[in-house]
């Protein structure tokens, strides 16, 4: 297990209303092996769950999360 830091998942999907830029994407996971990551933009949370899939970025290959849905945070 790479315990540096460096990226081991990439969050894909949730369109343009997704807060998460590019380089937001691509995450470290203490545990890749979770099945669901919960991250916080402003004022919600957005759902990713994860796949099968895996991609390639800088010669790395990292899981991919597809987004699922996004919550609100509560007043």
């Amino acid at each position: 297990m790479d315990d540096t830091g460096a990226p081991n998942v990439f969050l894909s999907g949730g369109g343009s209303r997704t807060a998460l830029a590019d380089e937001q994407r691509l995450r470290y996971l203490p545990d890749p092996d979770v099945t669901k990551v919960k991250v916080l933009c402003g004022n919600r949370y957005e759902h990713f769950e994860a796949s099968t899939d895996t991609t390639l970025v800088d010669e790395r290959e990292l899981r991919v999360f597809v987004w699922t849905r996004r919550t609100y945070v509560a007043e």
